[in-house]
């Protein structure tokens, strides 16, 4: 595929800038969730369940907290919420190595809460300065480059604290996230293009935009994120049953580089795919990877053909939302969208280890596709009553229409 379509995205004025400080910002938001599970359970001496209860209590602060400063975004603009979110930041990862057990859960709810809206504002200002033509390539690339964070970032944390500890580590994070932070108030990207600016400045009632489409759309996002929770909790579940261990970096790696290849060549197509087709084409082509069991490298070969789906099917959910959400509730449209994805993520991790402990991981790939499949097909009946304000866009797949 030729790479020229990509050239002349990056040469759009601030495209760069934003997906390389969009980057940037996010190796430190990806790195923290391990910090505090391996501070909790090693530094503090506590065990895993008790990291386990800071970290749900940092997610839900997190799922909460994204929508808020979505819509806050949408009222009052990217750098007031950006200044309290980045001091919020930099106040708890700079003392949180400190903090006694109890705070520390309540700290991370709140930090959570206010976190560093990173992900859903680069999202709503890519859709800003890349016109609509682009939009596609344009998501595509940024969930390449979110995959390349989630690749970094636990990693660096994991290395911080075991060389470093804990302390250090979630020091280097405070310095990480409160640079990330003044990066974006410094950068000030638009949360709306040119032409949106133009337009009356006017409030979006909720009720325009959140329709059953919408809800569908936010199911099938949670589904996607548990069908790739799963599979990861499967591969290392599987492999270390068979005692290939020190493979399971290199598994997941190559795992995540079939993500960036599909996401690469998706970007490039002329005309995109349904949420719904791509994310149940995703899960059912899980369900048998659990077959290949044995050889670590059939079982990664396995994975290739879901594998390649990955980013294209959380890129088209995103651009899904930039089409069908008005610019004046963008923000917040984006916010649930963060939301779905952690709840997914949420749901499925204690889901799949109870599977992988009582049945093995073979059915942990059996379930985590088939749950991919059904909430497609629970999606399904709802995907035509879209919202109103979405644009005119074909999609190969399926054929979304007006709303009703």
């Amino acid at each position: 595929m030729a790479i020229e379509p990509y050239r002349l995205l990056l040469r759009l004025p601030g495209v760069r800038a934003l997906l390389l400080v969009g980057l940037l910002a996010r190796v430190p938001a990806t790195a923290t969730g391990m910090a505090l599970t391996l501070h909790v359970a090693h530094g503090m001496g506590l065990g895993f369940g008790r990291a386990g209860l800071v970290t749900m209590a940092s997610t839900i602060g997190m799922a909460v907290g994204s929508p808020l400063s979505g819509r806050f975004v949408d009222r009052h603009g990217l750098r007031p919420v950006l200044v309290v979110t980045t001091g919020a930041q930099a106040a708890f990862w700079s003392c949180a190595w400190a903090l006694p057990y109890p705070v520390l859960v309540v700290a991370a709810a709140v930090a959570g809460l206010l976190g560093l809206p990173v992900f859903g504002v680069i999202r709503q200002c890519l859709a800003a300065v890349v016109p609509l033509e682009q939009r596609r390539m344009g998501f595509s690339l940024d969930s390449m480059l979110v995959e390349l964070s989630y690749m970094t970032g636990p990693a660096l944390a994991v290395a911080g604290v075991t060389i470093l500890g804990g302390g250090p580590t979630m020091m280097i994070i405070a310095v990480g996230l409160t640079g990330s932070g003044l990066a974006l108030i410094l950068l000030n990207p638009p949360i709306r293009s040119a032409e949106e600016l133009g337009e009356p400045v006017v409030r979006v009632p909720r009720r325009q935009w959140i329709t059953p489409g919408m809800v569908a759309l936010l199911g099938t996002v949670g589904a996607a994120t548990f069908v790739l929770t799963a599979t990861e909790l499967a591969l290392v579940g599987t492999m270390e049953h068979s005692g290939q261990t020190a493979w399971i970096g290199l598994a997941v790696a190559i795992w995540c580089l079939y993500s960036l290849l599909g996401g690469f060549f998706y970007g490039g197509l002329s005309r995109g795919f349904s949420p719904l087709l791509l994310i149940g084409l995703m899960g059912a082509l899980t369900v048998p990877v659990g077959l290949a069991g044995g050889d670590w490298r059939w079982l990664v070969l396995a994975l290739l053909p879901a594998g390649l789906l990955c980013a294209p099917a959380l890129s088209s959910t995103v651009e899904a939302v930039s089409r069908w959400v008005p610019s004046g509730a963008r923000g917040e449209a984006m916010g649930l969208h963060g939301t779905a994805l952690l709840i997914g993520g949420a749901a499925s991790a204690p889901i799949a280890g109870a599977i992988i402990d009582s049945h093995g991981a073979v059915w942990a790939f059996v379930t985590a596709g088939l749950v991919g499949v059904a909430m497609v097909a629970l999606a399904l009946p709802f995907w035509r009553r879209r919202p109103p304000v979405a644009e005119p866009v074909r999609e190969q797949g399926l054929e979304p229409v007006t709303a009703t």
